[in-house]
């Protein structure tokens, strides 16, 4: 009998051992960072950039539009006359002028990449709706370090260099 339950036991030790491993996370998918647009590898995982991003949103009392497990947009309603924007992409004079920003994100438990792309929405939410895309600059690479630093700060991981 102590002979079957000994088998018995190294059959379940080496089972374990030698099943895959299981990441705690879901499947990612692949990430491509179109021209454009910015990206940061964050030491964190990607749910916690996802939580960072929607606190930080949150905080700042910017709308989340779309919260999915591998991309959060968010838009900024820009509110009176912008005579630049106007000249470069046309009047929004039958809606409202959004900046969309969209930050998707893929990795595993202590390495993310985020990428980040910004679009100006003339007459948001109208028939009359277009999108022109936006190419990142100093003040939004500064927002994305600013997603690496938040989502690190409570991160058991090494930082990514």
């Amino acid at each position: 009998m102590q002979k079957l339950l000994a088998i018995a036991l190294l059959l379940t030790v080496a089972a374990c051992q030698s099943s895959p491993r299981r990441s705690s996370l879901p499947e990612q998918p692949t990430l491509d960072a179109p021209s454009g647009s910015q990206s940061v590898t964050i030491a964190a995982s990607p749910i916690a950039v996802r939580a960072a991003l929607v606190s930080s949103a949150t905080e700042k009392g910017t709308p989340v539009v779309q919260d999915e497990p591998n991309m959060v947009v968010m838009e900024r309603t820009m509110t009176g006359e912008n005579p630049a924007l106007d000249a470069e992409f046309g009047p929004s004079d039958n809606g409202n002028r959004v900046i969309r920003i969209r930050v998707r994100f893929t990795g595993d438990q202590c390495r993310t990449l985020a990428v980040q792309d910004l679009a100006v929405i003339n007459n948001a939410r109208t028939a009359l709706e277009q999108s022109f895309v936006l190419p990142g600059n100093p003040n939004t690479m500064e927002s994305l370090q600013g997603l690496k630093s938040r989502a690190e700060q409570g991160s058991p991981c090494p930082p990514v260099i």
